[in-house]
């Protein structure tokens, strides 16, 4: 989970671009709290990376606070924004 000015700043769209410039598939979402949930899964450089993109985020965002979680892996192989 993704605490903060997160949404109304291209924040999926760029995660997305980022998750999939690292290989990393699974999703993005806005939560209607204000919140961005992310499901992400890859090789565990790859989701170092990802999670210290998310701690800045894109322009016009300020990340409050990131907060992992451990869920089941999918197996998917693309990252998608959700709606």
């Amino acid at each position: 989970m993704i605490e903060g000015r997160v949404q109304r700043v291209g924040f999926r769209a760029s995660c997305n671009r980022r998750a999939l410039d690292l290989g990393i598939s699974g999703w993005v979402r806005n939560l209607s709290d204000g919140r961005v949930e992310v499901q992400a899964e890859g090789p565990p450089l790859a989701l170092s990376e990802l999670r210290a993109w998310c701690e800045v985020g894109p322009p016009g965002a300020r990340v409050v606070r990131v907060t992992p979680s451990q869920l089941p892996i999918t197996g998917d192989d693309w990252f998608e924004v959700r709606y």
